[in-house]
């Protein structure tokens, strides 16, 4: 993983519970992320793939949930993870106009492995989540095909591309460029070492309320067409762990992202789209399991406030990586959002 230009790296890590090894989502064991960015003309969108574990994961379902804190989105699969706790798909995002490719191409990518699905078996939930580039993508091309969505799965890793990658290629975060960020968190639990981590597709915030760790208050320079004071953006918190969790105890710590996106200067506003979707691989449910009764581990609830701070500060750190990463764009129609680091590094007036 390039390290070069990462949230820590710009002295902007969040709380003071240790980071995993890589500092991302794939700390997690087994978890990989794929990225398929287009980048073209006008065109400046893409996907982004989370693969839970190595396995068939129509057959070995982690335990899931989802948490919406402002539903001004239009993903799909959420749904039923809420109503059964497990997730049976990879997780992709991309750009609100391409859920419905998406959601193919993971039918199809399901079926490949399990080609009784929809004949003898039930069907396959899809779960894609959206973020609208649309500022500096043109949207309405709907350029992103189910061979990008197979591209991004087909590469994954345990190597997490960051920034203006995958879905993020085209997002904006507090008037500057966002995209894709993660970050992680080692917890000890019993004598072992477990991780929590995080991956944001960021996409919200009004230009000016962007909070960094220190206080600081931070506003792009932006040009008229830009000072629309509404909050129209949207953001995608996905997180991983392998401590045994069951899906009530998932929706809880999923609250918690919004602590660390309130941090940042976020409240959610009315067209804001702001989801949390995570799973554990310390819980499988089995799709063929024949016994009545089935044992699951979870964790003592008078522990979970560790997984609580530490969802809240990865949430945090992770949209705060995604903006260093990021750089400055030019997209569509020559709109521009510059970099983060290049306001950082522009001396104030007057000094």
């Amino acid at each position: 993983m390039d390290r070069a230009h990462r949230a820590r790296d710009a002295g902007l890590a969040c709380g003071d519970l240790p980071p995993g090894t890589f500092n991302s989502i794939a700390d997690v064991p087994g978890v990989k992320v794929g990225h398929r960015t287009i980048n073209d003309g006008d065109i400046r969108t893409g996907v982004t793939a989370i693969i839970p574990h190595g396995g068939n994961l129509y057959r070995q379902k982690p335990v899931a949930a989802a948490h919406v804190l402002n539903g001004f989105g239009k993903s799909a699969g959420l749904m039923q993870v809420e109503e059964l706790g497990a997730l049976e798909t990879p997780i992709l995002l991309t750009n609100t106009l391409s859920v419905g490719t998406c959601c193919t191409a993971l039918v199809r990518h399901a079926i490949l492995s399990n080609p009784d699905i929809g004949r003898e078996t039930s069907t396959v939930n899809p779960v894609v989540l959206e973020c609208n580039d649309g500022y500096l993508n043109d949207i309405q091309a709907l350029v992103v095909a189910e061979d990008d969505a197979r591209a991004a799965l087909d590469i994954a890793s345990s190597d997490v591309a960051v920034g203006s990658v995958g879905a993020g290629c085209g997002m904006s975060t507090f008037g500057f460029k966002g995209g894709v960020g993660t970050a992680s968190r080692r917890l000890e639990i019993d004598g072992r070492s477990f991780h929590l981590g995080v991956l944001v597709l960021s996409n919200f915030g009004r230009p000016g309320d962007l909070r960094l760790p220190d206080g600081r208050v931070i506003a792009p320079v932006i040009s008229l067409p830009d000072r629309d004071r509404t909050e129209k953006g949207s953001i995608i918190v996905v997180a991983a762990t392998d401590i045994p969790l069951s899906d009530r105890q998932l929706t809880r710590i999923l609250r918690r992202s919004g602590v660390g996106l309130a941090r940042l200067g976020s409240f959610w506003g009315h067209g804001s789209g702001d989801i949390a979707i995570g799973f554990t691989t310390g819980n499988i449910l089995c799709h063929g399991e024949n016994a009545d009764l089935v044992a699951i581990r979870i964790l003592n609830e008078q522990r979970i406030d560790l997984l609580f701070q530490a969802m809240a500060d990865t949430t945090q750190e992770a949209v705060l990586d995604a903006l260093v990463a990021a750089g400055s764009m030019t997209g569509r129609s020559g709109h521009h959002r510059p970099g983060l680091l290049d306001t950082l590094a522009t001396p104030s007036p007057g000094t």
